[in-house]
C-alpha cells in the first residue's frame, strides 16, 4: 500500500500525472516484492520472539492430540485400533518420556465429557489464523486419526465436519479432503501390497505380473485431488501445489511442532510417490 501511495504521490510531483501513473505501477511491484519476502519469514512471526513460537508449537501439539482424543470417542468408545493409531502416530513423531505422557494426557483430556470441541478449535484457529496450510494439515490429521480402521463411521465425518467448520473451511473443501486422504490411503496400500507381491515373485523365481494401471492412475490422481481426464499441466500444477503446502521446513517456521515434521515428510512423500507415478504411467 505504501509503495504505491509514495510512488504515485513522487511520479505526480515529478512527472505530472504520466509520471503519477509510473510510480503507482513501480509503488505496486515494491509492496507486492515486500510481501512476498515478508512471508517468507512468517509474516509477523518473523519479528516474534522465540518463546511465541514455542507457544504456538506447544498449542498445535496439545490441541491436536486432544482434539484426536474427542474423535476416537466420538462412536460412544474408544476402540482398541484407534488407541493403537494414537500410539503408532506418537510414535511416528518419536515421542518418548515426558512428552509422550504430555500427548497421552492430551489425548485423555480430549476423550472427556466436559471437552469443548467448538472452544479447542476456535482457540487454535485463532492462532493460526494466516496459516492455511497448517490448519488443513491439522484437519488432516484428523481426518487421518478418523480413517485409522479403514472407514469414517457417521458420527466422525459429522464431528470432523464440525471442526473443519470451526477451523474456517468450507464444506466442499472438507468433502475434498476427505476424498483425498481415501484416495492416498488406498494408493498407499496398494504401493505397499505391489511391493510385497513383488518380492515374493522373484523369491519364487517368477516374473512379475504386470500392475492394473487404470486401477492404479485413478488412485495416484485422487491422491492429487484430480480426476480421470486431467492433463500433464494439470498434474504438474496440483503437484506444486501440494508439495509447497506439505512443506515440512516451511511448516516449522510456521508453528509446526518439529516432532510433527514426520507427519508432513509422510505426506510430501505420498504425493511424491503419486506424481512419479503418474509420470510413468
Amino acid at each position: 500500500m505504501w509503495g504505491k501511495l509514495l510512488g504515485t504521490i513522487f511520479g505526480f510531483l515529478f512527472g505530472r500525472w504520466l509520471g503519477a501513473i509510473l510510480g503507482f505501477y513501480l509503488g505496486h511491484l515494491f509492496d507486492k516484492s515486500l510481501r512476498q519476502d515478508f512471508d517468507k519469514v512468517g509474516g509477523f512471526q518473523g519479528f516474534m520472539k522465540g518463546e511465541d513460537l514455542h507457544e504456538r508449537q506447544a498449542l498445535f501439539f496439545s490441541s491436536c492430540f486432544s482434539v484426536m482424543g474427542h474423535i476416537a470417542k466420538s462412536n460412544g468408545r474408544v476402540s482398541e485400533i484407534h488407541i493403537q493409531a494414537a500410539s503408532a502416530f506418537m510414535s511416528e513423531m518419536g515421542l518418548q518420556g515426558e512428552e509422550r505422557k504430555e500427548a497421552q494426557h492430551a489425548f485423555t483430556a480430549g476423550k472427556s465429557s466436559d471437552f469443548s470441541i467448538k472452544e479447542a478449535v476456535t482457540d487454535f484457529k485463532e492462532a493460526f489464523a494466516r496459516r492455511y496450510d497448517l490448519r488443513q494439515l491439522f484437519l488432516e490429521i484428523q481426518i487421518q486419526m478418523a480413517f485409522c480402521d479403514g472407514h469414517v463411521s457417521d458420527a466422525e465425518k459429522a464431528l470432523l465436519k464440525q471442526v473443519s467448520k470451526y477451523l474456517g473451511f468450507a464444506e466442499t473443501h472438507f468433502l475434498f479432503l476427505l476424498k483425498r486422504y481415501q484416495a492416498e490411503f488406498e494408493f498407499r496400500r496398494s504401493q505397499a501390497s505391489g511391493r510385497s507381491q513383488h518380492q515374493h515373485q522373484q523369491q519364487g523365481g517368477r516374473q512379475p505380473a504386470p500392475q492394473d494401471n487404470g486401477l492404479n492412475r485413478a488412485k495416484a490422481l485422487a491422491v492429487l485431488g484430480l480426476s480421470e481426464g486431467a492433463n500433464e499441466r494439470e498434474i504438474k500444477k496440483a503437484y506444486r501445489k501440494l508439495m509447497s503446502q506439505h512443506h515440512p521446513d516451511k511448516l516449522v517456521s510456521q508453528g509446526l511442532p518439529k516432532h510433527m515434521m514426520e507427519v508432513a515428510k509422510r505426506k510430501s512423500q505420498d504425493i511424491q510417490s503419486a506424481y512419479e507415478y503418474l509420470k510413468k504411467s
